[in-house]
């Protein structure tokens, strides 16, 4: 992986845990938590994609996907902290 695309990579884990934040929560979690959030929904995102056959290309789909699993991640949260 180059510079380029790690940057790419933690760009988007930084927007998909933002909007995931301001979706289930009403913000954000700073801007180390919300890569590590979207970092982590991408994984999420992808494997619960896959599941249902779903495959998003591109950059757009790669954010959604990420997005998607940022916040299921936060509602599995959500429920624990309760």
């Amino acid at each position: 992986m180059d510079l380029t695309s790690l940057l790419i990579f933690l760009a988007i884990g930084a927007i998909a845990g933002w909007l995931a934040g301001l979706l289930m929560k009403g913000g954000g979690y700073g801007l180390l938590g919300n890569i590590i959030v979207g970092v982590i929904g991408a994984v999420i995102g992808g494997w619960v994609f896959g599941l249902f056959g779903l495959s998003i290309n591109g950059l757009l789909g790669s954010l959604i996907t990420a997005v998607a699993g940022a916040a299921i991640l936060l509602f599995i949260v959500g429920l624990i902290k309760k």
